[in-house]
Order: structure tokens, then C-alpha cells, then sequence
């Protein structure tokens, strides 16, 4: 019981922790203890501005990528940093991306849209990003950290308190404006108060543009609007659910990042496993997301690069794998390639080399490869300079790239697989041989001759001469 109060006691009080940088353990202490309440916890998140050139295209904001908040954190760094000093929050009750599919007009009827001034904004703002799927943790505590990024306390303001403001350029400002999702009678549709919230916006962004005021607003909520299956239904309620199949969310684990003064290099696969004497060790726990890997004797130029990655009891000895980079350019094709020279293993005072050059791409690309192995009868890229050897690898889903890394983040890759796969050749062989019977058939049907004499039932008959 005391444990628990103290646990308690530790997760209230890091819950005041108003940056959103220092939220990361707190925020998977979160997700695991309100997993089995609720199936979503994201709502979306929309920032435009009046100035330009404020956020780069979001590249990872695909289908069911989640915004964390560290990832929130740098969108809004430099908005905030560059960018101008008024800030609008707009907050709802409850919004979801189901709410613009549902009252946004997107099949064709935008007459009916609940939207329309915020596709407006959106449109004629020089800046504007939209982010579907944030961590509702972190935009729970979005009010606080924009209050500690401008030095400014937020403001409640409505409509008529705006028009009294006299804001300036220079001096910060945090407006903050409540929009409701239902109305407090109930009566009204949610298409109805969607369309008032739309019309509070377009009047409040009016009157900053008629003074002239530069600003960056942002639109969002503090849960979602619509949840996919409730936890009364999941618990009993239905009974059972047609074809229901309950799986865990495969939650991909970050890459290596090698870091001098930024990162440098970054190493990712979805499975890593080593064996010694045929004796198979799993280190992708033991290599991704691990706070303290070791990367002693690593290092980086714009030239040539290091992984080194240590692992201290690894078949009852010490084992360090080496991964080895060079950067060149090459006339031909007027850029830089870099390559894996190879692969060393280093254990008991011995190293075994892998030759691994054919893991190659333009120096701004990333290079991956779905599978990566030794062993023989493989198409293995990884050749070990001597034969025999005790140690085999093998890489699934593998990534890597160590030169021009922009963040944590990898560049475009060059894929290892062949253009021509199997099943291309397959088909063109395919192909190939019906054009070749049709070819055929369409020849034979040219060749066809009609006949150019008859029989006159008026006229002798036509004598044919037998020839012996």
C-alpha cells in the first residue's frame, strides 16, 4: 500500500510538469495504464499562420502515425520562436477526424460543409500544417506550454472582449477560445455546432486581419469526439462481436542514433539476431530504444563513418559489431554513394569480417533491405572474407544510413530489391507467350484463301482431274 500511495504520489506530481519535452516517460506511463479504458486517445491538430515558411510538410503524419509529444514539440519550436508573437488556441470539447469526414462536405456536397471558414483560413494562410492524430496527453498540456514558450498568461476572450484588445506586433499574447462540441440544451445537432464554432472562427480571424494583426492559431481539442469501440462494449454488454479478433498495436521500436553535436548516423531493423556456434541470440531488445547503448568507438566525417555497437555478455563474452561506412564521389554519375565496406565482429580478442558491399546508396539516402543475412543460399549481402566461420546475422527489415541525417529521421531509401522481381518475369514470360498464340492465330487467319471458282447448276459440272 505504501509503495502504490508513493507511486501515486509521483505520477500526480510529475502531472504539473508543464513542458512538453520532459513528458516523454510520463506519457508511456500513460498509454499502458489507459489502454484498457479507452481505444483511441488522439485528436487532430490544425496550425496555420500569417507569416511563411513556418513548418515543412509533416513526412510521417501517414495513416495511423500518432504525433507524440516531443514530435509536437519541434512543430511548434519554431512557429513560436520564429513566427509571430499573438497566438490563437482554439479549443473544443471534443473533435475528432471523423468530424471533418462526416461534416466537412468531402463527397462533393462542400455547400453543406461545417468547415468553411476554417478551409478558408487554411487556404489563404501563406503557413499551415494539419497533424490527424495527436497524443491527447500532450495537447492536454498545450494551454501550459505555449504559456511558457511566450512568457505570457492565457487570455479567455470572446468575440467582444477581442474587439476591446489592442494587441501588439512585439509583445506577446496567448488568446484562448472555448468552443463547445453539444450544445448546453442538447437540441442541436453536432453539424450545428460545428457550423457556430466555424462561424466564431472566421469572425475572430476578421477582425485580427481588419487591425492588420499578424498571428498563429491553432485548432484542437480536449478529447476525442468519437470513440471506435467503448469499454463497456469490450468488457460484456454486446456479448459477443461478429468476427471480432482483439490483436495489441505493434508499437515499432526507434533507431540507433549515433550523435556527436547531431545525429549522424541511424541504424533500424525489425529483427536482429546473431548466432554463434548455431546457437541463435535475439538483440533487437537488447539494441533499439535502449537509453544506454553502448557506441564506444564510433565516430563520423563527412568521409568515412562508424557504428560500433558493444554488447557486454553476449555468449558469456564481450561482443562488439562493427559497421563500417565510406563516402565517395563518383564521376560517372556526378554524386556521392556511400557503402558498407563491411562488417566486423569483435570477441575474444578475434574479428571476423563481412563483406557487405554491395549495401549501397546515394549519400542522401538511406539504404533498406528486407532481408539481410550470412548464412549461405541466401543471396546473402554479407560474405565472409574466410571461410569457415562460428558467427552468422541476420537482419529483417533492415535500414541504415550514415551520412547527410536530418534529425532522427531517415532520407528516401534506395531499396536492395531488384527491379525485376520473380513475379515480373513471371508475367512478362506470361505475356510474351499469349501475344505469341495470338501472333499465330492472327496469321493463320490472313493465310485463309476463298475461293475463286463455283459450280454453274446451269453449266456442265466442274471437272476435277485426278492426278495418280
Amino acid at each position: 500500500m505504501a509503495a502504490a500511495a508513493a507511486v501515486a504520489r509521483e505520477r500526480a506530481g510529475e502531472r504539473q510538469v508543464p513542458a512538453l519535452g520532459r513528458m516523454r516517460w510520463l506519457s508511456l506511463v500513460l498509454v499502458v495504464t489507459a489502454a484498457a479504458v479507452t481505444a483511441e486517445q488522439q485528436v487532430p491538430l490544425v496550425l496555420w499562420s500569417s507569416d511563411r515558411d513556418l513548418w515543412a510538410p509533416a513526412a510521417d503524419t501517414h495513416e495511423g502515425h500518432i504525433t507524440s509529444d516531443l514530435q509536437l514539440s519541434t512543430y511548434l519550436d519554431p512557429a513560436l520562436e520564429l513566427g509571430p508573437r499573438n497566438v490563437l488556441l482554439f479549443l473544443q470539447d471534443k473533435l475528432s477526424v471523423e468530424d471533418f469526414t462526416a461534416y466537412g462536405g468531402v463527397f462533393g456536397n462542400k455547400q453543406d460543409s461545417a468547415f468553411s471558414n476554417l478551409e478558408n483560413a487554411l487556404t489563404l494562410a501563406p503557413s499551415s500544417l494539419v497533424l490527424p492524430a495527436v497524443d491527447w496527453y500532450a495537447v492536454s498540456t498545450l494551454t501550459t506550454y505555449l504559456q511558457e514558450k511566450l512568457g505570457a498568461s492565457p487570455l479567455h476572450v470572446d468575440l467582444a472582449t477581442l474587439r476591446e484588445l489592442k494587441l501588439n506586433a512585439s509583445l506577446p499574447a496567448l488568446l484562448l477560445i472555448r468552443l463547445p462540441y453539444t450544445a448546453s440544451s442538447g437540441l442541436m445537432a453536432p453539424r450545428e455546432v460545428l457550423t457556430g464554432n466555424d462561424e466564431v472562427i472566421g469572425q475572430v480571424l476578421s477582425t485580427l486581419q481588419s487591425e492588420a494583426v499578424p498571428y498563429t492559431a491553432a485548432l484542437t481539442a480536449v478529447r476525442p469526439s468519437r470513440v471506435a469501440r467503448e469499454a463497456t462494449l469490450v468488457s460484456g454488454g454486446l456479448g459477443r462481436q461478429l468476427l471480432e479478433k482483439t490483436t495489441q498495436a505493434d508499437v515499432p521500436h526507434p533507431p540507433v542514433s549515433y550523435n556527436d553535436t547531431a545525429p549522424r548516423i541511424l541504424f533500424w531493423a525489425q529483427n536482429f539476431s546473431v548466432a554463434y556456434n548455431k546457437q541463435w541470440k535475439d538483440l533487437t531488445s537488447l539494441t533499439f530504444g535502449v537509453q544506454h547503448l553502448n557506441l564506444t568507438g564510433s565516430f563520423w566525417n563527412s568521409s568515412a563513418a562508424v557504428l560500433s555497437l558493444t554488447y557486454p555478455q553476449l555468449f558469456g563474452t564481450m561482443v562488439t559489431f562493427k559497421f563500417i561506412f565510406a563516402n565517395r564521389f563518383y564521376p560517372v554519375s556526378a554524386r556521392h554513394w556511400f557503402n558498407m565496406e563491411r562488417l566486423e565482429v569483435h570477441s575474444n580478442d578475434s574479428i571476423t569480417y563481412f563483406n557487405a558491399s554491395q549495401i549501397t546508396a546515394p549519400s542522401t539516402y538511406s539504404f533498406h533491405c528486407q532481408f539481410v543475412s550470412s548464412t549461405s543460399g541466401s543471396n546473402s549481402l554479407l560474405v565472409l572474407y574466410t571461410q569457415p566461420s562460428l558467427w552468422q546475422l541476420t537482419l529483417r527489415d533492415f535500414q541504415i544510413q550514415a551520412f547527410n541525417v536530418t534529425g532522427e529521421r531517415f532520407s528516401y531509401a534506395s531499396d536492395c530489391a531488384a527491379f525485376f522481381s520473380p513475379g515480373i518475369w513471371m508475367g512478362l514470360l506470361t505475356s510474351l507467350f499469349l501475344l505469341f498464340i495470338f501472333t499465330y492465330g492472327l496469321h493463320m487467319i490472313l493465310s485463309l484463301k476463298t475461293m475463286d471458282r463455283f459450280d454453274d447448276h446451269k453449266g456442265p459440272a466442274i471437272a476435277l482431274t485426278q492426278i495418280v
